[in-house]
């Protein structure tokens, strides 16, 4: 209409040219995480990628997708936003490892109300080099800006991976028989799941701030809140090849009480002994900021272990053994037992 200023998409909000500014960055960062089966460059409508048979008379693909959910709150209040990216990335292969699977590739979708470049490349910076780290391809993505949606400054982030594995060696719970060993690999503190009880705790109930000295930890409440969620595939690797493992649980949300049992077959319960392992202090802070019961924590955060891996009695010692030399914190903390699909605390 007559008199009125023309509109542009800049005038609703959307910076195309902050966009481009912010992709041509990213496309730079995944073209560092090369791995053999991808085809085609970053930028196209899709990825492509050949699926890998040497090696494999019945290759099957796992796929996996999550998000790091109130985790990234404390990112924004403390504007350290280069670690969430290794948190999505290790949260999915760590997702689709407990079937057995390598990872191949990985995407990421990020949304945000105003685009800030800045903030764009160190979310992906972080997600390129869990990649490069752990031999996986960033294959793509989608960066959407929606002014209106998300309030200024906040943006989401949820990755999406596909891996590969030989059916002979796929983990689905089935070998899993009474008289097994648990055990069980260190976390590194929450991972991405308990934030929203844990914000709670912290900056309502204890009146904490988010670069407060958080007592026992030697850390701030930001820096300990935002340690990065551990990955155990190159530990756990050459363990997956050799046949050593029966199963495995990976302890996000819902804790060893509801994780557990997803690899449980009819017939088998989890006797697990909680004084096998140190709970790390992070958890004894919360538990008594808030006055939470026992079962209340074990059913929300990890409580000081990421994974759970189930092997035959003869196997322990040398799992263990594979697993301390690269790295990992291994701690004997139960054994499967006969009864009703459930873990039983002792």
């Amino acid at each position: 209409m007559k008199g009125r200023p023309a509109l542009s998409y800049r005038s609703a909000g959307v910076g195309i040219d902050a966009m481009e500014q912010a992709l041509r960055r990213v496309r730079t960062l995944a073209r560092s995480t090369p791995r053999k089966g991808v085809l085609g460059g970053v930028g196209g409508f899709g990825g492509l990628f050949r699926i890998p048979t040497r090696g494999m008379r019945d290759p099957i693909l796992v796929a996996s997708v999550d998000g790091v959910g109130t985790k990234l709150r404390v990112a924004l209040e403390a504007g350290i936003h280069n670690t969430v990216g290794q948190d999505l990335v290790a949260h999915c292969i760590n997702d689709i490892l407990v079937q057995g699977a390598r990872p191949l590739f990985f995407m990421d979708y990020l949304a945000t109300g105003s685009l800030r470049p800045q903030v764009v490349v160190e979310v992906i910076s972080g997600i390129t080099r869990a990649c490069r780290r752990f031999g996986c391809a960033l294959l793509g993505g989608e960066t959407a800006e929606m002014p209106g949606f998300y309030a200024p400054g906040d943006y989401d982030v949820a990755g999406f991976i596909v891996g590969v594995v030989d059916k002979k060696c796929l983990l689905d719970g089935s070998r899993v028989r009474a008289g097994d060993r648990l055990l069980g690999l260190a976390s590194d503190g929450l991972h991405t799941n308990g934030f929203s009880l844990a914000r709670k705790v912290l900056f309502e109930r204890m009146g904490l701030r988010i670069h407060s000295r958080l007592p026992a930890t030697g850390r701030s409440v930001a820096r300990e809140l935002l340690r990065p969620h551990r990955c155990y595939g190159k530990a756990l690797a050459p363990l997956l090849r050799s046949g050593r493992i029966q199963a495995m649980a990976h302890i996000t949300g819902g804790g060893i009480t509801d994780n557990l049992p997803r690899v449980l077959p009819s017939g088998c319960a989890a006797r697990v002994s909680t004084g096998a392992w140190k709970t790390p202090a992070v958890f004894r802070i919360l538990q008594e900021g808030g006055t939470i019961s026992d079962r209340e924590m074990l059913r929300t955060f990890n409580m000081g272990i990421g994974m759970i891996l189930i092997v035959r009695p003869k196997q322990g010692v040398a799992v263990t053994r594979s697993l301390q030399r690269a790295g990992e914190r291994v701690f004997e903390i139960g054994q499967i037992v006969s009864g009703r699909r459930r873990v039983i605390y002792e």
